[in-house]
């Protein structure tokens, strides 16, 4: 049972907005749209886990160089939130990437984003995560930033010097700098963007003072509330974790370890438009894919890992929650 510790740093949400935005791109490129990116459309919030599993499906299913690119273009304010009405009311591109900074776990809350000044140049990163991200999850985040900044913020095109990735180079790195139109360079030591300082100036369109003062209360308030519903929700995922792991993971005996009532906890979750049994099977897939990744690892051990007294079960719920078997799963996930 080792294996299970193995995933309890998996944190973190992001914004519904970026739900609706990958729905948008698969309806726009005649894609089915998958059940489970149907799920998450009413969700204020979705895990981080799930945004990246939703990415790497639909890289599996077409794959293709730059797919986070060809989303981004897709980016509209609204599904970046509350953040984006707050850019689009600054002065400067400076003092927008100043907000984003402060606010950007509204978009993303996962790993830390710092915007430094490094040898004449904005260098905007994200710390290390600890939270297994890809070249997908990492281009989608920048392309996501620079698509917004290019087509909506600034009255005049705001110059990249460059982009680095930390993953290996593709077979097409002119994908990437067509995109961006500078330098891209992969295996670096961090995820970053660098833009002259000089760029700073670049005038927003649209600043408006009084909207962005109200638009910053509401925005604070919305990040007072998120450290404490990650914080539970990391521990409800914790507790029905470790539930698994003993085969007793029924809501009486995951509320008593979480100090709630069954009461406080299905409330909880009903905000978040889920049931409790949803939850169950959000953590066992999330541990199937993990453990679909192990060649060690057969199907039948993988079902009594997740409490499945039948292959077959399993079997059955992976294809609801996936719309594949876990041996294609596992076959289309063998290069990545």
């Amino acid at each position: 049972m080792r294996r299970m510790a193995a995933v309890k740093n998996y944190a973190g949400s992001v914004y519904g907005g970026l739900g609706h935005l990958l729905k948008l791109y698969c309806e726009s490129q005649q894609f089915d749209v998958p059940d489970d990116l149907l799920a998450v459309q009413n969700l204020e919030r979705f895990d981080y886990v799930i945004w990246r599993d939703l990415l790497e499906r639909l890289y599996a299913r077409h794959p293709q160089i730059g797919l986070g690119l060809r989303i981004a273009e897709y980016v509209q304010p609204k599904h970046l939130g509350i953040l984006a009405y707050i850019a689009l009311s600054c002065e400067s591109l400076g003092e927008a990437l100043r907000r984003y900074e402060d606010l950007h776990r509204l978009i993303y809350d996962g790993s830390p984003l710092k915007v430094e000044l490094v040898s004449g140049y904005f260098s905007i990163h994200w710390e290390e995560p600890e939270l297994h991200p890809t070249q997908l999850t990492d281009e989608i985040a920048i392309a996501l930033m620079v698509q917004f900044l290019q087509q909506f913020l600034c009255q005049d095109a705001i110059q990249l010097h460059e982009v680095h990735f930390i993953n290996s180079a593709p077979k097409d790195t002119q994908v990437y700098e067509r995109y961006f139109r500078c330098r891209v360079r992969f295996s670096q030591a961090k995820t970053q963007i660098l833009i002259p300082l000089h760029e700073r100036n670049k005038l927003v369109g649209n600043a408006d003072h009084t909207l962005q003062q109200l638009l910053m209360q509401q925005a604070h308030a919305l990040l007072q509330q998120l450290p404490q519903s990650s914080q539970l929700d990391q521990r409800l995922q914790q507790a029905i974790l470790k539930g698994l792991q003993k085969n007793d993971y029924q809501i009486d005996q995951i509320a008593t370890q979480l100090g709630l009532s069954v009461r406080q906890l299905q409330r909880h979750l009903q905000q978040q438009n889920m049931t409790f049994q949803q939850r169950i099977q959000q953590v066992r897939f999330m541990l199937a894919t993990e453990y679909l990744k192990d060649p060690h690892l057969s199907l039948r051990d993988i079902a009594l890992l997740l409490c499945y007294s039948e292959q077959s079960a399993f079997q059955r719920a992976f294809k609801l929650w996936s719309g594949t078997t876990p041996q294609q799963w596992r076959e289309q996930h063998d290069n990545h």
